[in-house]
């Protein structure tokens, strides 16, 4: 397993805790996903996920970009199940959404964006993972999405609490 120097470790959590705790990032809370889930709580555990696998990795990766873009790929605030036309396209354009919301709030860079925007890869087939940044947060994504539409409403609802604590620290 790579290791990171305790600066760098502490810069990520930091990252981490300002996102964990800004008011924009809480509304993602009342964004519903897979099966009980909220965007809050997902975006939280892809992001723990997404840089535990980055560390193991062997090449020199951005851990900001990756752990920034892991927050912020579903940061598209709105309910899709509201609207029957969103439904269809939902998928394919949330990505392009996030991307756009979190350039709009938070800034953030182009490379953080371009890994917001594939992490829908391959389902957005247009737009490929280019870097290993973009795999890693797809990859972690498609891992918490699966595990989260296999666990039953009751089971999740059950376990907030225990995922409310799980996301407090990303170390």
């Amino acid at each position: 397993m790579k290791h990171i120097s305790l600066e760098e470790k502490n810069k990520l959590e930091k990252i981490y805790q300002d996102f964990l705790n800004n008011p924009l990032i809480i509304r993602m809370q009342k964004i519903h996903m897979h099966r009980g889930s909220n965007a809050y709580v997902h975006s939280f555990r892809v992001a723990k996920l997404a840089i535990k696998r980055a560390i193991r990795k062997k090449k020199n990766l951005d851990l900001e970009s990756l752990l920034i873009a892991a927050i912020l790929h579903d940061y598209y605030l709105y309910d899709w199940r509201d609207n029957k036309a969103l439904r269809k396209k939902h998928a394919r354009r949330h990505p392009f959404i996030a991307a756009s919301n979190a350039k709009r709030d938070f800034n953030v860079s182009d490379f953080v964006c371009d890994i917001i925007k594939s992490h829908m890869w391959p389902i957005n087939f247009k737009f490929f993972q280019k870097t290993t940044e973009a795999r890693i947060v797809g990859n972690a994504d498609n891992t918490i999405a699966t595990k989260e539409a296999f666990t039953s409403i009751k089971y999740k609802t059950k376990r907030m609490d225990k995922y409310m604590e799980y996301i407090k620290t990303l170390f």
